[in-house]
Formats: C-alpha cells, sequence, structure tokens
C-alpha cells in the first residue's frame, strides 16, 4: 500500500441518526421508477410507452446525443406512466413490477478472458454504463473516451453515509469481478481510494491509495486531485463502490441485478439502518412507519444532507443515491435566537460554545438562517476544500461567465459534491453547488 496522504481541510458534521450495522430487506415494491433527471446533461429518448411490457435490462430510454447509452428496467413489469414536467420534459418512467417478467440474458463470462471493446459492449447493451462518470464534468462517460485511470472511493465521509466495509461484506469476490471488468477499459490504472484499516485493501489489479481527514476526504475528485490531477485534455472515470458491484454481478451470472444496500438516516429516524432493496424504489417503503412521532414537519432527502435532493413521500431513490436521510424541516419560529450560545447548535466555526464539545452529535435541521446576501472574501471556503484551488475565485468567475479563468481556476477538476461544505458554511447563502453545475454545463456547451 502506498503512503497515507493526510487531508488536514475539511470538516466533519457529526449528525445523530447514523445507521446501525444491521440488515433488513425489503419486499420488491408495487413500482418502482429510472429519473432521467438524475442524469446531468442528458437528453433522453423513450424506447418504451404506457403499458409497454418489459423484462429486467429491456431498454426503457437512451441518450439522444449518444444513442448508444441505454437505461434499461432494473425489473420486470409493465410501464405504467411517463410522467412528464414542463416543456413535455421526462420526469419519470414508473414500472409496475412483477417478478415473474423474466430478466434479458447477457453475456456471463470472466472479464479476464474478454477484450475491453467486448466488456464496453456488454455495460452499453445491459444499461449499466450510466454507473461510469467521467471527470471532467460529472456527467456519464462517452462510450468514446479513452480514460487515463479509473477512481474508486471505498469510503464516504458525508454525514451520516454508509459504511461500505458493512455494505459489501462477504461481497469481495464479486466486487474484484467488477474491478477487473473496468480495469480492461482503460490503458491507464484502477485506483481505489480507502481509509484505514480498510478490507478494500486486499483487492488486486488496483492501486491503492490511503487517505485520512475529514470530509471531503472520501470524495473521488478529492482523492483525483491529491494522487494524480486532471489536465485540460485529461479524461478520468469515477464508479461508485455499489455499482462496481453491480458490473460484477452481469459478468458472474448473466443478468442485470440492480439490488443495493440502502442506508435510512438522521435524527427523525426511529431505528436508523440498512434495508437491501433495489434501484429506483419509492422513499415510501423505507419512512412508511419508520419515522418518529414529530410534532414538527420533516424534511426527507434522496442522498446525504449536503448533496441529496428534497423528495416527496411519493418520490423515488435517485440513480446513484446510497442513502435516505431524514432531519427536521426547521421552518418552525425560533425565539431569540440570536442569543442563544449555541450549546445545541453545531458550528463550523467557532461562534457557538458548541465548539468545546467536538465528539458531540447534533440534531441539525433544514433551516438556512437567513437569505442571500453580499458574497465577500471571507476565507471560509479555502478551509473546507483540500485542493490547491481558490474557490471562491472559481464561483465568481462562472457568475460572470470568464470562460478562460473557469479553465485557470480548475473548474476540471469538481462537481457539487466537492464545494458542498463551502455552500453549507457560507456566510453569504450562496447556493455554491447550482452556481458550479451551471458552470460546468457552460463548458460542455461552449467546449464539449
Amino acid at each position: 500500500m502506498s503512503e497515507t496522504i493526510k487531508l488536514r481541510k475539511g470538516l466533519n458534521i457529526k449528525l445523530k441518526g447514523s445507521a446501525k450495522p444491521e440488515l433488513e430487506p425489503i419486499a420488491v415494491p408495487g413500482t418502482i421508477a429510472l429519473k432521467p433527471t438524475d442524469f446531468p446533461g442528458l437528453t433522453p429518448k423513450l424506447k418504451v410507452k404506457a403499458d409497454t411490457l418489459v423484462k429486467a435490462g429491456d431498454a426503457l430510454f437512451y441518450d439522444k446525443y449518444h444513442p448508444e447509452i441505454l437505461f434499461t428496467a432494473p425489473i420486470g413489469g409493465k410501464v405504467v406512466s411517463v410522467n412528464r414536467g414542463e416543456r413535455r420534459k421526462i420526469l419519470e418512467v414508473v414500472i409496475e413490477t412483477d417478478s415473474k417478467a423474466g430478466s434479458v440474458e447477457f453475456a456471463k463470462a470472466d472479464p479476464a478472458s474478454l477484450s475491453g471493446e467486448a466488456i464496453r459492449q456488454e455495460l452499453l447493451k445491459s444499461g449499466l454504463w450510466p454507473f461510469i462518470k467521467r471527470r471532467p464534468y460529472g456527467i456519464i462517460a462517452s462510450p468514446a473516451d479513452k480514460p487515463i485511470s479509473i477512481y474508486i472511493s471505498t469510503f464516504d465521509t458525508s454525514p451520516l453515509a454508509p459504511d461500505y466495509s458493512f455494505v459489501l461484506k462477504g461481497r469481495m469476490d464479486t466486487f474484484q469481478t467488477g474491478v477487473n471488468a473496468l480495469a480492461k477499459l482503460t490503458t491507464g490504472k484502477v485506483y481505489l481510494g480507502v481509509n484505514n484499516e480498510s478490507p478494500f485493501s486486499a483487492i488486486k489489479n488496483v492501486v491503492v491509495n490511503q487517505f485520512d481527514g475529514p470530509h471531503p476526504a472520501g470524495n473521488v475528485g478529492i482523492q483525483i486531485h491529491n494522487t494524480n490531477p486532471i489536465n485540460k485534455g485529461d479524461v478520468v472515470w469515477t464508479v461508485n463502490v455499489q455499482d462496481v458491484l453491480i458490473i460484477g454481478r452481469l459478468f458472474e451470472t448473466g443478468k442485470v441485478d440492480f439490488t443495493k444496500i440502502i442506508a435510512l438516516t438522521g435524527s427523525e429516524v426511529e431505528n436508523p439502518k440498512y434495508y437491501k432493496t433495489i434501484l429506483g424504489v419509492p422513499v415510501s417503503v423505507f419512512i412508511d412507519g419508520k419515522l418518529k412521532n414529530s410534532p414538527y414537519k420533516q424534511r426527507i432527502i434522496s442522498g446525504n444532507v449536503l448533496t441529496g435532493a428534497k423528495i416527496k413521500t411519493q418520490g423515488y431513490i435517485g440513480f446513484y443515491d446510497q442513502q435516505v436521510s431524514v432531519i427536521p424541516e426547521g421552518d418552525e419560529y425560533e425565539f431569540m435566537g440570536w442569543a442563544d450560545p449555541g450549546i445545541n447548535k453545531f458550528t463550523a466555526s467557532k461562534a457557538f460554545i458548541s465548539k468545546l464539545f467536538p465528539k458531540k452529535e447534533y440534531e441539525l435541521n433544514a433551516n438556512l438562517h437567513g437569505g442571500e446576501r453580499a458574497f465577500v472574501l471571507s476565507g471560509q471556503y479555502e478551509k473546507l476544500v483540500p485542493m490547491d484551488i481558490l474557490p471562491v475565485h472559481l464561483i465568481k468567475a462562472i457568475l460572470v461567465n470568464d470562460i478562460d479563468k473557469m479553465e485557470q481556476l480548475g473548474i476540471y477538476e469538481v462537481i457539487e459534491e466537492d464545494f458542498a461544505l463551502c455552500e453549507y458554511a457560507c456566510t453569504s447563502k450562496v447556493k455554491v453547488q447550482e452556481i458550479l453545475r451551471n458552470g460546468i454545463n457552460t463548458m460542455i456547451k461552449e467546449l464539449g
């Protein structure tokens, strides 16, 4: 193993409601959904309509500009609706599940015996290609890309994040199969980011990089920057741990198996733990009867509290999300909150007395405590991003649409999750993640 890379910048937000190491299977729900809105930069084109019967692995829609990239049904059944938004934008393709519908058969083979092109074609046909993202931009990788390397982070430092060592317990062989398949897709190496005493350190056919530090040390973008920074013209692919497992199962069984383990977390959850289910399930299967009987409103988030999306009780889990977080909404009035010494309030600086209790866990809500105000240099951002980048200057370059400055200041190396802490700690209440994605979209439009 390589020498440990110690990162000092960042911030661990300690919240109540982390998942206990308990796993409970969930019965297949009545409906599941695939949401094109989960894929930045995607222009979807439908291959099905209402009442179409599909098997697991049948294509539901594809990318208009890359027709070979398919998005397939996680389970068989009947397409019951295609929900649209403004200007007929496709929001969801909803499937009524049927366990007897069967599955499409794909090649069952050891990745070591296949060529890189054969593996690429299997991933495209099976609909597993969208699990591979590219840097720069954090979008689905183009099949025509020639990545210089592939990165996988095996630990997550975001608030209440799932423990991947628990999630993959007893399934390391399948993970190894997935890694072997990915290794055939690059002329470079597969890099595995691990933390202390990680069981992933035994994985073969990879270069292991060990990291030690607060959030966002677990972000794959941070790991890339601190080992092999991305230059203009470089392409690096990234894959999530559970998605590597899904890829491995494809080659071991010859079928798509979108089984995932989702962590139900947050201070509003009665018994936070892990649930075994499939991709695209409704959030109701997690929260019904499992939340505290609170007098206050609750915020349900698909993902973590920093980068996840607020969803309604009838919504569906995001394609890339590994957890569901439930916290207080925080819309009640706080009498004389400005005079509170902050014993029970987390602080990113030293504003509250709670700074004296570094191990204390907090019950935070979604209240912004004010609206957007003047965007000033405060030095906050730089303390939270362990990269050789000037976050404030980059955000301001995006706001004025200065493409040259955006390039010089490192927009190729970051996506929303890398600046999420900046938005959390920002005294100006600036929507940092939204601005960054707008800047990335500008780069894609202007430079491709």
